[in-house]
C-alpha cells in the first residue's frame, strides 16, 4: 500500500508558484514600459473614483443612467485593482513570481469583473431603450429598488459563472517544467495550458461561460439598439431623432472598446497559437487596461452634468 500511496503523491503536481512574464522580448526595457503602464492605471482609478464621488455627492445625479455609470466606474476600479499589483511588480521589481492559489484568486476576480462590465454594458443599454421609447414611465419602472436588483443579479451571475474555474483548475495535474506564464497576470486559458493533464472540461467550461455571458450580453445590447433605432426613425423631428442618438453615443464607444478587445483575446486563445507572443501580451493589455482608461474619459467629455459635477469636485479639492 505505501509505494502505491507514494506513486499517487509524486505523480500529482500542482506548482507552489508560477513565473509571469511583462512584454516578451521587452524585458529590458520594463522600466520604461512601466511610465506608461502607471500613468494609464493612475488616469483609470483617478477617473473612475471621481465619476463615483461626483455621481455620490451630486443630488441632481441620482437617477438611473448614473447609478448604472457608477456601477461601470466601479467595476473598472475594480478591474484595475485585479491586475495593477502584479502588472507593476515584473515592470518596476523584476518581482515575477505568484503563488499557485493566489494566481486563482487573481483569475477569479479578474474574470469576474470582467463579466460584471458585460452584463453592466448591457444594463445600461437597456437603460438607453427605455428612457428613449418609453420616457413617461421610465422613472416608474427604473426605481431605485430594480436598480439595485439588477446590481445584485449581475453580481450573482458572474460570481456563479466562474466561482467552478479556480476549483477546474485546482484538480489538474501540472507539468513540473511548464510553470512560465504569458502575461503579468493569471488568465484562465493561459494557465489551463500549464497542465499535464486532459483540459477538455476546462476548455468547454471556458467556452461556455464566454459564450453565455459575452455573446449572449453582446447579442443583447445589438437587439437594444435596433430597437432603439426603429424607435428613434419614428420620430417626427430630426432634432428629437439627433438628441435620442446623441444620447447613446457614450455608452456605444464604451461598448465597442470592451467587446472589441474580448473578441481579439478570445479569438488568439483559441486561433492565433502560432502567433508572436508579445501580441498575445499587447492584446490582453488593450483588453484589461485601455477600457477602464477610456471609460471616464469618454463619459466626461460625451456627458456634461458628469463633467460639470468632477469639475467641481476638483475645485473643492484645490
Amino acid at each position: 500500500m505505501l509505494p502505491s500511496q507514494s506513486y499517487v503523491n509524486i505523480s500529482f503536481f500542482q506548482p507552489h508558484a508560477f513565473l509571469m512574464i511583462g512584454i516578451p522580448g521587452l524585458e529590458a526595457v520594463h522600466g520604461w514600459i512601466s511610465i506608461p503602464f502607471s500613468s494609464m492605471y493612475t488616469v483609470a482609478l483617478t477617473g473612475n473614483c471621481l465619476i463615483l464621488l461626483a455621481v455620490g455627492r451630486t443630488s441632481s445625479l441620482h437617477q438611473p443612467m448614473y447609478y448604472f455609470l457608477s456601477m461601470l466606474a466601479l467595476t473598472d476600479v475594480g478591474l484595475t485593482l485585479s491586475t495593477l499589483p502584479t502588472t507593476l511588480a515584473v515592470l518596476w521589481f523584476d518581482h515575477r513570481l505568484i503563488g499557485f492559489n493566489a494566481c486563482l484568486v487573481q483569475m477569479f476576480f479578474l474574470h469576474s469583473f470582467s463579466v460584471v462590465e458585460s452584463l453592466v454594458l448591457l444594463a445600461m443599454s437597456f437603460d438607453h431603450f427605455m428612457a428613449i421609447s418609453n420616457p413617461l414611465h421610465y422613472a416608474a419602472i427604473l426605481t431605485n429598488n430594480v436598480i439595485i436588483r439588477i446590481g445584485l443579479a449581475i453580481v450573482a451571475r458572474a460570481t456563479l459563472s466562474l466561482f467552478p474555474v479556480p476549483f477546474l483548475l485546482k484538480r489538474l495535474n501540472f507539468c513540473p517544467d511548464k510553470n512560465l506564464l504569458s502575461h503579468s497576470f493569471c488568465f484562465h486559458a493561459d494557465a489551463m495550458k500549464r497542465a499535464c493533464a486532459d483540459i477538455t472540461v476546462n476548455i468547454l467550461y471556458g467556452l461556455y461561460v464566454v459564450l453565455s455571458t459575452v455573446g449572449v450580453d453582446s447579442l443583447l445590447i445589438v437587439l437594444s439598439y435596433t430597437l432603439i433605432l426603429h424607435t428613434v426613425m419614428g420620430l417626427a423631428s430630426r432634432r428629437d431623432c439627433v438628441r435620442a442618438i446623441n444620447t447613446c453615443v457614450s455608452h456605444i464607444l464604451a461598448v465597442l472598446i470592451f467587446y472589441i478587445p474580448v473578441i481579439g483575446v478570445s479569438m488568439i486563445h483559441r486561433l492565433g497559437r502560432h502567433l508572436p507572443h508579445i501580441v498575445h501580451a499587447l492584446i490582453a493589455y488593450v483588453y484589461l487596461v485601455v477600457p477602464p482608461v477610456l471609460n471616464p474619459i469618454i463619459y466626461s467629455v460625451k456627458s456634461k452634468p458628469i463633467r460639470e459635477a468632477m469639475l467641481r469636485m476638483l475645485r473643492e479639492k484645490r
